[in-house]
């Protein structure tokens, strides 16, 4: 007969593996040290808590290597911190997905399984051979898709307006004139005055002395 089940003799199902208490003396079966050695960063309570890349205290890789420079304006697309990102379509995909004379809308290219979304921008490129006349409606166009389009007699709707960049003005310095030597010499010479010559004195006019 099997004993009765109560709490002093209730043990799990499988049994449980005791922890290694470590840190408690030369009986833990870990040593004096725990495994740990002596001293420094790594013995101490936390020490598996750095972050990742910390390198003691010294300068990291990340800090220390050069840094890429780049574009850092809003029409700088797609790079830069304002980036953006457009779905492309091609003009070849547009002639095998839609008939002559269709209105190609943002809707029509979704139905079509052209782009995924309608939130995200959409930009027609140029890649391929379009021979019929669509009328095409999207976000921007590259300027041989526009092109292709209009040379098929369709046309083409810019729902955004291309940004304008701005131009970089460079200094121009105005030549300087060569001067020859001898006219250098002959303005020198107009340039100063002559000195007016100063008038001698005149002896002042006194009453002759005569002898008494």
């Amino acid at each position: 007969m099997s004993e009765e089940l109560n709490l002093s003799n209730l043990t799990p199902a499988q049994p449980r593996k005791a922890r290694k208490r470590v840190g408690r003396g030369l009986g833990s079966g870990k040593g004096r040290y725990s495994g740990r050695g002596i001293k420094g960063q790594k013995s101490r309570a936390g020490s598996n808590k750095m972050p990742a890349g910390f390198e003691g205290g010294q300068m990291p890789i990340d800090m220390r290597v050069g840094k890429l420079r780049g574009n850092t304006s809003a029409d700088a697309m797609p790079i830069g911190p304002f980036r953006t990102y457009s779905q492309p379509v091609n003009v070849g995909s547009l002639e095998e997905r839609f008939g002559a004379g269709a209105d190609v809308t943002l809707e029509a290219l979704k139905a079509a399984g052209l782009v995924a979304k309608l939130s995200v921008d959409v930009k027609i490129l140029g890649e391929g051979e379009l021979t019929k006349k669509l009328s095409v409606t999207a976000h921007s166009f590259s300027k041989s898709a526009a092109e292709k389009i209009e040379a098929a007699g369709g046309t083409v709707t810019r729902l955004r307006e291309p940004v304008e960049r701005k131009k970089k003005k460079h200094k121009v310095t105005a030549p300087v004139a060569e001067v020859d030597d001898a006219d250098e010499a002959a303005a020198e010479v107009e340039d100063v005055a002559p000195e007016a010559e100063e008038p001698e004195a005149a002896e002042p006019a006194g009453d002759e002395a005569t002898d008494s």
